[in-house]
């Protein structure tokens, strides 16, 4: 049973009014006495503000407070079929399955939650069936509540395991960061086709000039992309608890009792296994399990962990998530990727701020064993 909006429920216009009078949130937080934070969480419709600061914000906005604030009626939810987009391979969920939705500019984009989650998760729809739509639509989904259409919501698609931590830490500040797990190609097209907010990557071997960046942006409009540094992390093998097997580096792959879970093309992960097998002339036909494809990060360490497989490429955190050992390969940046128009959006400016917060690095840098320090920077 879906839940919609409670009777005397307050709506918010101070995103849009702010947006109009070209205001910043750190101004209208600075001249109304409050935080950035909480301007944001006004805008998100977490915050009702006091008498005081609601009049503060009206007289900057040169607004009235019935314009900034007012009551909606109780709505039902309308059980209603919409077309939407379908993150993931469509074909293989069933009918029923419950579905996150996100507005991004004018798509109506839905994410399944992680089968391997532990827990009921919340759903804003239900899948009805696949359908053969535009590019922008592939199935037919039953609405359960009207919570999605928020202004407050964004979609990452990225395979970070980390995301979590940065949706949490969003989420005390009235902002739903909604996580879609795909490979970094994967995230970029989905970005181009405009059907994501940002794009995690770690396609990009370094980040000393804007050509090191090319393959990230070349594909788009010129001067259309944004690219944020999110944290410097490691690749590499992530083997069973102690290492049973021994294994060494890439060498060991080849062994005839060595086993990995691969990784699909365009995965960064994949590539930098396929670069390190051309380097070290090993054959992909010598590596028992390179045929075996698993989709994720996470999914991939799951299956060392269950005992299906000896190793896999990934990344530290993904190892530490899992009490896996780890046995670094390389260090390379990982990057977010916007586009440039939705820098202003108060949710993408909570997400930026979050990046440069020195409590969010310091958590970031303990749990996962990120380099964090150049986080939030605006490379391109």
């Amino acid at each position: 049973m879906g839940f919609g909006l409670q009777s005397k429920e307050v709506r918010t216009n101070l995103a849009h009014l702010r947006a109009k009078r070209g205001l910043g949130a750190a101004q209208v937080a600075a001249e109304a006495g409050i935080s950035r934070q909480t301007v944001y969480a006004i805008e998100a419709g977490t915050y009702i503000p006091n008498t005081v600061v609601s009049l503060k914000l009206a007289r900057i906005l040169d607004s009235t407070v019935e314009e900034l604030f007012e009551l909606e009626v109780e709505r039902r939810p309308s059980h209603e079929a919409v077309e939407a987009f379908i993150i993931g391979e469509v074909a293989r969920l069933p009918k029923g399955q419950p579905l996150r939705l996100v507005s991004v500019d004018g798509h109506v984009v839905a994410v399944a939650p992680d089968p391997a989650s532990w827990g009921l998760q919340p759903t804003d729809a239900i899948l009805v069936e696949a359908i053969r739509g535009r590019d922008g639509v592939n199935a037919r989904v039953r609405l359960v509540n009207d919570t999605w259409r928020t202004a407050a919501r964004i979609l990452l698609a990225g395979c970070d395991p980390s995301a979590s931590l940065l949706s949490h830490s969003l989420e005390r500040q009235g902002v739903e960061l909604i996580v879609a797990y795909e490979n970094s190609s994967r995230a970029l097209k989905l970005l181009r086709k405009g059907l994501v907010h940002v794009a995690g990557t770690h396609l990009t071997d370094k980040i000393g000039s804007k050509a090191d960046l090319l393959p990230l942006t070349k594909s788009f409009p010129r001067s259309s992309m944004a690219v944020l540094s999110f944290a410097m992390w490691k690749e590499g093998l992530v083997v069973a608890q102690g290492n049973p097997k021994q294994i060494a580096g890439i060498a060991d792959l080849a062994r005839k009792d060595v086993k990995i879970a691969n990784r699909e093309l365009g995965a960064g992960c994949r590539r930098l296994l396929d670069d390190l097998l051309k380097k070290h002339g090993i054959p992909s036909g010598k590596v028992n399990g390179y045929d075996q494809i698993t989709l994720g990060q996470l999914p991939a360490a799951r299956l060392v962990h269950a005992g299906e497989v000896d190793c896999c490429i990934s990344t530290q955190a993904t190892a530490l998530s899992m009490g896996l050992t780890f046995l670094p390969l390389a260090e390379k940046p990982y990057l977010l990727v916007l586009l440039r128009k939705h820098l202003e959006l108060p949710p993408i400016e909570a997400m930026v701020a979050t990046l440069g917060r020195a409590t969010f690095r310091r958590a970031l840098e303990a749990c996962v064993g990120y380099d964090m320090r150049t986080a939030g920077e605006r490379l391109a």
